[in-house]
């Protein structure tokens, strides 16, 4: 890896170069003697001083963390994809540079993952391993070194490298690969490499483990999901069947059309595949909802606004994050005869991306407020709104989020915070609109 030398360096190594001049020119002059043995020694001193600078503790602890930053920043996308034989394969070619070993290597539990360097073809991806050290690292979890060709690997397979580091990759469960170092002479293995080698096995350790908290993450959210759609309202469904059986004899062409609705609505909510989706999808299905609820109150009871700015209807989110709250206000929030007012706005506030679901219902006091997100909550508005509120976090991370405001007979608002992450999407999409 090129560096570039500091001031300091260029000035010692041009003094030292001069004095050098002046040394061999007093001795082939033939001046005094001692003139010419300082000179020396002041040459000697300066290298002394330049060795001493760039071995220092200090500064090669500084060029290793600038290595290994860099190493991290290059192979944190291909690891999280997890071990496989890709993320294996490019993570091999970015390590090599880094040591002195002529080839890099990268197994799973039983076979090769990745190999870049000298003897490629006797490694192929795929192939079983065979070093009698990578067993061991597996089989005890700890750095083995290997400094025999026997411990390498069958003699017909190798020609020029006789010694190795094999270092475990360490997951929750003990050692999932080896990340492996060969070398063509058990001499080139000193301190300086095996504590280069344990700290890039450490260092996909924890990346392999942030994939695997990624993977979780994710599980998470659909699990989630699944039990959202679990918890379809047996009572919505029997009384808008009922609602279409008596429009049947009274509207027939209105009752084909719910019809129609209907079976798109519960296709949509069923799928198993629908895991995200658009701001504006949510909005269209949390719109055939309440065409439901119209047929079944009356077309006057329930009045929904949407204002949604148009540029945040690509944004994609978790499914079913806007109906569940639209639910539980026609649910628990409607009041006698009186018309339920709801508003589902959508815009962008101090640089996040808020959606607010509002209503004019019943409302709820301070105490239910605290207990509509508690995990303990077991009544299904609570259910629903602590589902949504985590699969946001899942989605979009820890700044997104959900908060409940609510006043006793006045109404409910319920604001979602998406967080800034999708506001490059929205305004990477509008430029490239108007270009």
């Amino acid at each position: 890896m090129k560096r570039t030398l500091s001031l300091v360096e260029v000035l010692i190594i041009g003094v030292t170069a001069m004095l050098l001049v002046v040394t061999v020119f007093a001795l082939l002059s033939s001046l005094d003697f001692i003139i010419a043995a300082l000179c020396v020694l002041a040459v000697f001193c300066l290298l002394l001083l330049l060795i001493k600078v760039n071995i220092s503790p200090d500064r090669l602890r500084a060029r290793q963390s600038e290595r290994t930053l860099k190493l991290a920043a290059q192979t944190l996308p291909h690891m999280q994809k997890g071990l496989n034989e890709e993320s294996a394969q490019e993570v091999c070619k970015l390590l090599i540079p880094a040591t002195d070993a002529s080839a890099v290597s990268i197994t799973d539990r039983e076979k090769i993952l990745g190999y870049f360097g000298r003897e490629m073809s006797s490694h192929l991806i795929g192939s079983p391993i065979r070093t009698a050290a990578t067993y061991r690292a597996l089989e005890e979890g700890k750095v083995q070194i290997a400094r025999s060709y026997e411990e390498i690997g069958p003699a017909h397979t190798l020609e020029t490298m006789h010694a190795a580091i094999c270092v475990p990759l360490m997951q929750h469960d003990g050692p999932v690969g080896v990340l492996k170092f060969y070398y063509r002479s058990p001499q080139q293995i000193d301190a300086n490499q095996l504590a280069m080698a344990e700290g890039l096995g450490g260092l996909l350790d924890m990346q392999l483990r942030l994939a695997e908290l990624e993977y979780q993450r994710d599980l998470a959210a659909k699990m989630n999901l699944k039990a959202l759609q679990a918890q379809i309202n047996p009572h919505f469904l029997y009384n808008t069947i009922n609602t279409i059986a008596a429009l049947i004899r009274t509207d027939p062409s209105h009752a084909r059309i719910l019809l129609r609705e209907f079976a798109t609505f519960y296709r949509q909510t069923l799928e198993g595949s629908m895991e995200e989706a658009t701001l504006d999808w949510e909005i269209t299905q949390t719109l055939r909802y309440l065409g439901f609820e119209k047929a079944r109150f009356g077309a006057d009871s329930i009045i929904c606004k949407v204002d949604v700015d148009e540029e945040l209807l690509a944004i994609e989110a978790p499914a079913f994050i806007i109906q569940p709250l639209v639910e539980n206000a026609v649910a628990h929030g409607r009041r006698g005869h009186e018309p339920l007012r709801i508003n589902i706005r959508g815009s962008i506030v101090n640089g996040q991306v808020v959606i607010i679901v509002e209503d004019n219902g019943v409302g709820m006091p301070e105490a239910m407020q605290k207990l509509a997100l508690n995990k303990d909550n077991s009544e299904h508005a609570g259910v629903a709104l602590k589902n949504v509120a985590e699969r946001l976090v899942g989605f979009f991370g820890i700044n997104a989020g959900l908060e409940v405001q609510s006043k006793v007979n006045v109404g409910t608002r319920i604001i979602l915070n998406l967080g800034s992450r999708n506001l490059s999407k929205v305004v990477t999409d509008d430029q490239s609109d108007n270009s």
